[in-house]
Formats: C-alpha cells, sequence, structure tokens
C-alpha cells in the first residue's frame, strides 16, 4: 500500500494557527456551511466580531473581492435570521490576496485584514480586538509536532465543548416542578375538604389568594400563597400541563435552587403588578410564575440561539404573545400577574446568568435590572395611588 504524505505551505499553516487561536482561546465554534471550499466560519455571538472568517483561497482581482463580498452577505443574512440577530459584525481574514486588491479594512460592519504570514498579524485594527493573537500563535513546536499540537488542543476543547452542551441540554429529573404542581393539587383539594371551594371568595381568602386591601395592609404572605391556589378545575388543569410541558425544561437547564428561585420571584412580581391594577379583585393562580418560566426560556434560548432560534420563533414567542393578547380579549383573566411575572422571569434569569456563558457584564446589568425593577414594582404595589 502506498502512503502519501501531504506537505503544508506556509499560507496553511497560517490558516491553521488562526484556526487554533479563535477556536481554543476565544471559544468560536465552527459553522457548518454546505458549497463552501477553502474557508473556515466560525462563531461566537459573545464576541465583538460574532463571526470570524478564514478564506484560505486566492482572490486575484477586485471584481472576484466584490463577488467574494456579496456572497459573504448573502450568507451572514442567512446566520442573522437563525440566530435571531439584528445586527452581526464579521471578521474577514484574507490569506491570499493578490498584488493588485485593494481592502477597505474598517466597513460598517466588517473588518478586513490580510495576515499572508504570521508577522502580519501587527494589523493595528486587528490588534484592538484580539489584544494577544500575536502572543497566542506563538508555538516553539515545528512541523509534524506543531500540527499534532493543533490537532489536540482543538480536540480537547471539541471535547470540553461537548460535555458541557450535553450536561447544559441533558433532562434532568423535575423533582421542584413535581413538588410544585404537587402542592397545587393538595392547596386545590383542601379548599373543598376544610372550605367551600375553589370558587367560594371567603375560601379563597383563608387560604391566601391576593386581594390588594388586605395586602396592602400587612398580609404579604399572599403575594407567594396566591401562587398555589387555582379557581376551578379547569384553571387548575391549565395550569399544571403548563407547567408541566416548561418546568422540567428551566429545571433541566438551570438546576434546582436556581429555577426555584425564578419561579418564586415571577410569582411574587406577577402578584405586585397584580394588586398594582386590579382594585378589589381576589386573584390566584400560578400563570404570573409559568409566564416567568417562558421569560426565562426566551432570555436561554437567546443565549443559545444557534440551538434554540427556531423554537425561540415558533414556539416560545407565539405562545407568549397569543397569551398576553387574549389576556388583554378576554375577561377574568389577570394579564397585568403575567406581565409582572414574565418581565420579573426575564430580569431574574439575566441576574442568576446563563449556564456555561459567562459573561460577567451581563450578569451585573441583570442584577443592577432586577433591582430596579423589583424597586419598581414594590413601588405600583405599596406606594402608588
Amino acid at each position: 500500500m502506498d502512503q502519501t504524505l501531504v506537505k503544508l505551505n506556509s499560507k496553511d499553516m497560517v490558516m491553521i494557527k488562526l484556526a487554533h487561536y479563535f477556536i481554543t482561546e476565544k471559544n468560536y465554534n465552527p459553522i457548518i456551511l454546505h458549497g463552501i471550499n477553502d474557508e473556515i466560519w466560525l462563531e461566537n455571538l459573545d464576541e465583538e466580531y460574532r463571526v470570524v472568517r478564514l478564506v484560505g483561497h486566492y482572490i486575484h482581482n477586485n471584481e472576484q473581492l466584490k463577488y467574494d463580498k456579496f456572497k459573504v452577505s448573502r450568507i451572514i443574512k442567512s446566520i442573522k435570521r437563525k440566530t435571531l440577530s439584528i445586527k452581526m459584525d464579521v471578521l474577514n481574514i484574507y490569506i491570499d490576496l493578490g498584488d493588485n486588491v485593494k481592502l477597505d479594512e474598517v466597513n460598517a460592519n466588517s473588518l478586513d485584514v490580510f495576515i499572508g504570514k504570521i508577522s502580519d498579524l501587527k494589523n493595528k485594527h486587528l490588534l484592538e480586538v484580539f489584544p494577544d493573537i500575536i502572543e497566542k500563535t506563538k508555538f516553539k513546536e515545528k512541523g509534524i509536532n506543531l500540527m499534532l499540537k493543533i490537532t489536540d488542543d482543538i480536540n480537547k476543547k471539541n471535547a470540553k465543548s461537548n460535555v458541557e452542551h450535553i450536561k447544559t441540554f441533558e433532562r434532568k429529573k423535575p423533582i421542584v416542578t413535581y413538588l410544585i404542581m404537587a402542592i397545587c393539587i393538595v392547596m386545590f383539594i383542601a379548599m373543598y375538604v376544610f372550605g367551600n371551594g375553589s370558587y367560594d371568595n371567603m375560601t379563597l381568602l383563608n387560604f391566601g389568594a391576593n386581594l390588594d386591601v388586605l395586602t396592602k395592609n400587612g398580609e404579604f404572605y399572599r403575594l407567594l400563597t396566591c401562587a398555589f391556589l387555582h379557581i376551578g378545575i379547569f384553571h387548575l388543569f391549565f395550569n399544571m400541563y403548563a407547567l408541566f410541558i416548561i418546568g422540567p425544561q428551566v429545571e433541566s437547564f438551570y438546576g434546582k435552587a436556581r429555577y426555584l428561585f425564578i419561579y418564586l420571584v415571577s410569582a411574587i412580581t406577577g402578584s405586585m403588578m397584580s394588586i398594582a391594577f386590579n382594585h378589589n379583585v381576589i386573584s390566584a393562580g400560578a400563570s404570573g410564575a409559568i409566564f416567568g418560566l417562558l421569560g426565562c426560556l426566551l432570555y436561554f434560548g437567546y443565549h443559545y440561539r444557534i440551538y434554540l432560534g427556531n423554537v425561540i420563533r415558533s414556539q416560545i414567542v407565539p405562545i407568549i404573545v397569543l397569551n398576553l393578547v387574549l389576556g388583554f380579549m378576554l375577561t377574568g383573566i389577570d394579564n397585568f400577574a403575567h406581565i409582572g411575572g414574565l418581565v420579573g422571569g426575564i430580569l431574574s434569569t439575566m441576574a442568576i446568568g446563563v449556564p456555561n456563558k459567562k459573561n460577567n457584564t451581563d450578569r451585573i446589568n441583570g442584577i443592577i435590572l432586577f433591582a430596579i425593577y423589583l424597586i419598581f414594582c414594590i413601588y405600583l404595589a405599596f406606594f402608588y395611588t
């Protein structure tokens, strides 16, 4: 059997070193595109340049460059739709350009640079965004040892990412969800055993339903207890079904403690919004908390929109919009509780952060916005007249 040796030229090595840097140091992930040759496309939605494109094929004149830019714009539009991105800046790194090709480096939505050899990394625009790129593309290894090291590093990074994604998305037993459902069902039965049923006003109030006059006069526990009560079997059934579908997903993504925090915070903010806008109306139900879980999924899905973009667009957003519209059209639905819970779920999730997405700036902003929102809800519920 014959053996074939492939010798990599200097331009191939530049491309491989840059791919190694962006994948292992900057957490970019490959984008699989069909019909694209001699190019490496990488994405990281948390970086300033969300897409990095390494172009290995030879571009010999400005007309070919112009066509290349047109092709890229079409692909980027598709990626933006898939990832629900309004703006997507692209870093185009050209490895092999003709002498007469002129790059306008800084454009509205892209940075175009020519890196024919590693020494070209001194480009000032590139260093402004990736100041460590020169240092991190220096290797002591040479030849086959260098290739083995780069391959091993990329494989280790991919393996680590796969483990993190499996850990994040694998289904876990939703113990907290089942416990919440059990409490709601037990409380519903108890209203018939120890009271006059779930439609009786005094029974609802005795079990902790929300009523602005009582809650504003010191019975603050009603902000939470009302989320475990339901008025009628259909109210209970629909909320428990929604919780059964949505709850396990959030609990699986965030873990039991953070899931319970998001649920309870959403329930309380929903209840505060309810008494802020409803006077002398008894309110009960888990829907404010459930809307909070939808808000949590919306925020989580946005950060994982490479994987969940279609789910957000086709399922989560339509469910939220439809239920809010129905809430305004139909009587007997506490839409203010829904809105309060939804916003509370989004902002509490921002404050907690997204699993395996370590962005301290987003978390700090989330904590600040969450604190402001809580103060705003308290003001509306207890001080605004």
